[in-house]
Parts: C-alpha cells; sequence; structure tokens
C-alpha cells in the first residue's frame, strides 16, 4: 500500500489541505495515521476526491455525496439519486438554453422596441410560463 502525506494529496487533487481536513472531519475521507503532524492517505483517497469533485460539479451537496460512501468508504451510489440529479440537470440546460436564447435575440434584434417584436414576446412568455411551472414542482 502507497502512503501519501497531506501536501501530496493535495499537490495531486488540487484540493486544499484545509478542505482535507474538513473532508475527513465530517467523514467523506479518512486518514491512515499520521507521521508527525501530516496526516498520511491511502492512495486510494484521490479517487474518492475525484468523486466528491464530480460530484459537487453535478449539484451534489457534501451531505448527499457522503451518503454516496457505504461504512467501508467505497462508492454505493443509488441510482435513481443520479437518475434524479440528471433530470434536474437536464431541465437547467432547457432553461438556461431558453434564457440564452432570449439574451441572444435581444441583441441582435430588429425591431426598434422588443416589446414590439414578436419572437421576443413569445421567448418572454415561455420563459415566465417555465418559471410558474417551476415554482409549482418545488410547493411541498
Amino acid at each position: 500500500m502507497i502512503i501519501l502525506d497531506i501536501g501530496k494529496v493535495a499537490e495531486r487533487s488540487g484540493v486544499p489541505p484545509s478542505t482535507l481536513r474538513y473532508y475527513e472531519e465530517i467523514g467523506l475521507i479518512r486518514s491512515v495515521g499520521r507521521r508527525g503532524l501530516r496526516r498520511q492517505y491511502d492512495t486510494d483517497v484521490l479517487m474518492t476526491l475525484s468523486l466528491i469533485t464530480m460530484g459537487q460539479s453535478a449539484g451534489f451537496t457534501l451531505a448527499e455525496i457522503a451518503r454516496m460512501f457505504g461504512r467501508d468508504g467505497r462508492p454505493d451510489i443509488p441510482r435513481a439519486d443520479l437518475h434524479a440529479k440528471a433530470d434536474a440537470l437536464q431541465r437547467q440546460i432547457a432553461e438556461l438554453r431558453l434564457l440564452s436564447d432570449l439574451i441572444r435575440h435581444v441583441a441582435n434584434c430588429p425591431a426598434p422596441s422588443h416589446l414590439e417584436c414578436p419572437t421576443f414576446r413569445k421567448l418572454m412568455k415561455a420563459a415566465s410560463d417555465r418559471q410558474i411551472t417551476n415554482r409549482q414542482a418545488r410547493k411541498p
């Protein structure tokens, strides 16, 4: 087993030592010991850190990510959670695409006033309808 100290883990993963200590504090990663004052980690921690980073990029909270690891520290990711997150990301992509189209149209619209432009009005209505639908979906 190859052991890395906290500085090497930080260097290889791009995760600052303070964040590594915090992740250990909340149980996301485990050190295998210490050499003097420096925490020591198994090289498997690099894969765990990659999964944590990927989870955060996908919008999972640290608490959600923590639940994706079994007691042995190995990934145990519920596929239903992944499907739900992928669906949420797909909705967000659609919303961002609509917003991008709206902004691009406003920037290029030849109408003297945007409110006179039928395309602009159609895009605004679609954005408004989507906001109403999203608000209703979030209500308990």
